[in-house]
């Protein structure tokens, strides 16, 4: 899709993964994870404007062979973001889009969504939800739950449920869905205070980066995606990605079936 900026999107993209290394280079049906993201990422914005930041020569050399820009990093990044700040300073672009290099399923709409939110909220950084599935479990601390505002920005995310209840019951849940868009001084200005005092108070409690931009008073815009999105954070995760990847291709076979005219 063109837009009237330049959009570029950004992969973080490192080895040394705390819950389970070298996770960006595991094989999703023939593909490196990371390269998968790309893929879908040259869907929104198109491949020459996709980039991944690493840290790691591994890394590097393989999406390289697939035709993908790469920028070297260094190892301190404190997150993903720090990572997409660091790599920014070396591309020109008015929207940066902070795709996470475990999103195998991402749907590529989600980026568009998020980059025309940006460009409607110039002051604003942007980040996705959706509503949980049937089932995802809001006690689960690997999904990041999100409360908004009337207007809709970001007032708190969690791994614990919120929005809870004095009865403990949770009636609706969302999650945040890791798609960022910012523009280069919102990333000069997370990055430097994560330089100077490493990672903020609430932030490093909770293991979330956004909340970073919370305790920095910037407003955070939430976008409204579909689910069935599924992050690969440990190895079991693989598999499932796999199958649901499977299905999805299938419908998409079927889909340009009907659409041709073909039984």
């Amino acid at each position: 899709m063109k837009f009237d900026k330049k959009v570029v999107v950004v992969i973080p993209s490192r080895y040394k993964s705390t819950r389970f290394p070298g996770k960006s280079l595991v094989d999703i049906l023939g593909k490196p994870m990371v390269v998968r993201v790309a893929d879908l990422s040259a869907k929104a914005v198109g491949a020459d404007h996709v980039y991944i930041a690493t840290d790691d020569k591994r890394i590097g050399d393989e999406v390289e062979k697939y035709g993908y820009k790469v920028i070297y990093t260094s190892e301190s990044c404190l997150t993903g973001t720090d990572r997409v700040a660091e790599a920014s300073l070396e591309i020109d672009a008015d929207v940066i889009v902070n795709v996470q290099g475990d999103e195998a399923l991402l749907n590529p709409n989600d980026i568009i969504k998020a980059v025309e939110c940006k460009l409607d909220n110039k002051n604003h950084v942007v980040t996705c939800m959706a509503k949980l599935t049937s089932s995802e479990r809001p006690t689960d601390l690997k999904t990041c739950k999100v409360v908004t505002n009337l207007n809709g920005d970001l007032m708190y995310v969690s791994r614990n449920a919120i929005p809870s209840s004095k009865n403990g019951i949770i009636k609706s849940a969302y999650k945040q869905v890791c798609v960022y868009a910012f523009d280069k001084g919102q990333l000069k200005e997370y990055y430097d205070i994560g330089n100077k005092n490493g990672k903020t108070p609430v932030e490093s409690s909770e293991d979330i980066e956004i909340i970073r931009f919370l305790e920095m008073g910037v407003k955070v815009k939430m976008v409204e995606v579909e689910g069935g999105t599924l992050a690969v954070d440990y190895p079991e995760d693989v598999k499932m990605v796999e199958n649901i990847f499977r299905k999805q291709q299938l419908y998409s076979k079927l889909d340009t079936k009907v659409k041709s005219g073909i039984r």
